[in-house]
């Protein structure tokens, strides 16, 4: 983007005018190939994606004319992901084909490298930039650090490009691929690729059909020798087991993005069902924060208000593509879950209003059931002190709330609002928050000022 290029070019003008460039290397290279995460039919919010959920055409329709404003993360469809992929198959996900992996590379040094403006043909991945670096600077890779052993490196220097013919013979002789449940092996000009769709959750990767390509002489992988020429496919499959046993790829895993989105990772700190969070700290990343995907859950806030007027966001997570917030506005308690921005938003409103005093304010989500998507079912009671002040049915999203980085706040709103019922940083005002507790134990929500208190001394 231009964007980029303006920033990449601010870093060389900076050293150029301290007398570095001649003797940095700069080495920059894309991600992967044209993304497909807008489904076949394009997405006016790319979280229905990362939650498994399908879009629906109609509905997106209706957002034909403000897509790219404020009330869209929309992405594209996959039929303009393999057009911006060609002439190479399938996209990004797809490891095995080179639509998904092929991307530019550029590697400079005036000082080191003669050439100018001048393009290789040789194969080489990823994995060969750490090798490329280290032959550069002279630097060994330690086979033992802090009295770990290391894994070998996989990768093959590029430093022999920097004076090589354009189609000299690569030094890169194989190349494994897996990712999501795809894999592929590039071995000498050759490449096998096992017919098989990431992130399906099918399994059965024995059952895969496999196809074979001469990618040395059709390198858009368009003509499958698979039944011309077995042996030399049998012979990658082969290949590609040998690399997968020595850089740790099995067992494979072709989960859906819910699936693993939703699962909890490992973390220094074990997962536990009480969560204690405080005002005005820094927003916590989603991967670390509480989660309450796919259970019951309660939030409890133990709140001061001294102003009849006091408003503000007391906890909120996620964003107007997918989030929940609780929060007090025109003297009510309000919870809000924003189902993957799909309208209207479920809004409970407490009964009563909230004069100043001593309160602890919360809900409970108590799940009974599961959607045809994945998506939790149940009930939803919003709670002043211990006396429910409102119910009513909702769903919660299977997998992730953030899709820029939007943390866990108490006591405000870092980005995006959570709901259209008010606008960031939503600060709390009026009062004082001394915590906001989440709990997803699973058990009843009974007295709301006890368990509140038996929170706060646990921590």
């Amino acid at each position: 983007s231009s964007y980029t290029d303006d920033q990449i070019g601010r870093i060389i003008d900076y050293l150029k005018e301290t007398d570095q460039y001649e003797n940095t290397v700069i080495i920059y290279a894309a991600d992967n190939g044209a993304s497909g995460e807008g489904t076949p039919n394009g997405s006016v919010n790319e979280n229905k994606f990362f939650n498994n959920y399908p879009d629906d055409l109609a509905e997106n329709l209706k957002y034909l004319d403000v897509l790219g404003g404020p009330d869209t993360y929309n992405h594209y469809p996959t039929g303009w992901a393999s057009a911006f992929s060609a002439p190479f198959k399938m996209f990004k996900r797809y490891s095995q084909y080179a639509g998904g992996t092929n991307d530019p590379l550029i590697i400079s040094w005036p000082a080191g490298i003669p050439a100018r403006g001048e393009i290789r043909q040789q194969y080489h991945h990823s994995v060969d930039i750490v090798p490329t670096i280290l032959e550069i600077t002279g630097t060994e890779m330690p086979k033992v650090n802090h009295g770990v052993d290391q894994y070998p490196l996989s990768g093959v220097s590029m430093v022999y490009t920097f004076d090589a013919e354009p189609d000299a013979p690569t030094e890169k002789h194989v190349q494994y691929y897996a990712m999501l449940g795809t894999r592929g092996i590039w071995k000498d000009g050759w490449k096998a690729v096992a017919l098989h769709a990431p992130l399906v959750g099918k399994g059965h990767f024995d059952q895969d059909e496999w196809e074979l390509y001469n990618v040395a002489e059709d390198r858009s992988e368009a003509h499958n020798l698979a039944q011309e020429n077995p042996e030399k496919l049998q012979e990658l499959i082969a290949a590609w087991f040998d690399e997968a046993a020595k850089n740790n790829v099995l067992p494979l895993d072709d989960r859906s993005a819910a699936e693993v989105l939703g699962t909890e990772r490992p973390t220094e700190e074990a997962p536990r069902d009480t969560y204690i969070y405080y005002p005005d700290t820094a927003p916590v990343p989603e991967g670390v924060a509480v989660n309450v995907r796919g259970r019951s859950y309660k939030i409890l806030a133990n709140v001061e208000i001294t102003d009849p007027d006091a408003s503000g966001v007391l906890f909120a997570h996620g964003s107007r593509f997918g989030g929940h917030a609780l929060f007090i506005k025109d003297r009510k308690l309000y919870y809000v879950y924003n189902f993957l921005g799909i309208k209207p938003e479920q809004v409970f409103e407490s009964d009563v209003e909230l004069a100043p005093g001593k309160y602890t304010l919360g809900m409970a989500f108590e799940k009974t059931g599961t959607g045809d998507n994945g998506e939790s079912l149940g009930t939803t009671t919003l709670y002043v002190n211990d006396q429910a002040a409102a119910s009513g049915d909702m769903r919660t999203q299977p997998a992730k709330f953030t899709l820029s980085g939007d943390g866990l706040c108490v006591g405000y709103d870092s980005g995006d609002a959570v709901s259209e019922l008010y606008q960031t940083p939503g600060r709390f005002e009026g009062g004082t928050i001394q915590a906001v507790g989440v709990t997803v134990s699973g058990e009843p929500y009974r007295n709301l000022e006890l368990e509140a208190q038996r929170m706060m001394l646990q921590q």
